[in-house]
C-alpha cells in the first residue's frame, strides 16, 4: 500500500470512495522556503484535504477544540504515515537527491469548513546554501491514487529575505492521451505498479533558483 490515502484510510484519518479512475483522492497544496542565513533550511507545507477525503477524520475529530488531544493524536496518525513515504516529496540538485531529517520541526492538523488540512515543516538534514545549482522540487503519491497540485504559482511563497536572490518556476506536465486514459481506466483497487510510476509523470516540478 503505498498510497497517501491506502496508508492513512487504515488509521480512519482519510477515507477513500469507490470512485472509478484514478486519482481517487485531491490534495490543494501551498508551500512556503525557510531559509535562515543564506541557506535553505527546508519547506513549510499545507496540505488541504477534498471534502469526501476529509469526512472520516472530522467527524472522528467532532467538535473537539483545536488544542484538543484528539486533534493532536490525528495530527500524529497522520503525519507517521507522511513520514512513512518521505513526506511524499522528492528535492533533487545537481542530479542528487537531498536527504530530510526523520521528523518535521513542526505539525498541526485543523480543519477548514468540511476540508482537513495538514500542517509541517519539511527540514533538511543539511541546510543548502542558496546559491549555486536549482533545487527542483516534486511532491507526488507514486501511484497517482492522491492527486497532490498547486493550482498555480501564487501557491508557492519566497519569504522576504530570499525573495531579492531568488526566483521559482512551476511546471505542470502534460502526460499523452493514452497515459491519460490508462489512469482513467484504473478502478480503486487497481494498481499501476511502481515500475510505471504513474503519479511521477503527472507530478509538477517547482525549480527554485538563487543567486
Amino acid at each position: 500500500m503505498k498510497t497517501l490515502c491506502r496508508l492513512v484510510a487504515s488509521l480512519l484519518v482519510m477515507f477513500c470512495v469507490g470512485v472509478s479512475a484514478h486519482p481517487h483522492s485531491f490534495i490543494d497544496m501551498n508551500t512556503t522556503f525557510v531559509a535562515k542565513d543564506q541557506k535553505l533550511m527546508g519547506l513549510k507545507m499545507v496540505w488541504v484535504m477534498d471534502e469526501i477525503t476529509s469526512a472520516d477524520l472530522l467527524y472522528d475529530a467532532e467538535n473537539a477544540k483545536s488544542d484538543s488531544e484528539i486533534w493532536k493524536k490525528l495530527a500524529a496518525e497522520v503525519m507517521a504515515n507522511v513520514l512513512g513515504q518521505h513526506y511524499f516529496t522528492e528535492i533533487y540538485r545537481d542530479g542528487k537527491p537531498l536527504k530530510y531529517l526523520n521528523l518535521p520541526t513542526e505539525y498541526h492538523l485543523s480543519r477548514q469548513g468540511h476540508k482537513a488540512v495538514l500542517e509541517f515543516v519539511l527540514p533538511l538534514a543539511e541546510p543548502q546554501p542558496l546559491a549555486g545549482e536549482p533545487f527542483e522540487i516534486s511532491t507526488y503519491d507514486p501511484t497517482y491514487f492522491v492527486d497532490m497540485t498547486y493550482r498555480d504559482k501564487q501557491a508557492l511563497h519566497l519569504p522576504s529575505e530570499m525573495e531579492k536572490q531568488c526566483k521559482f518556476s512551476l511546471m505542470t506536465p502534460k502526460p499523452d492521451q493514452s497515459l491519460q486514459a490508462y489512469a482513467l481506466s484504473l478502478d480503486k483497487n487497481d494498481s499501476p505498479g511502481e515500475d510505471l510510476a504513474l503519479g511521477q509523470q503527472f507530478a509538477q516540478r517547482v525549480t527554485l533558483s538563487c543567486q
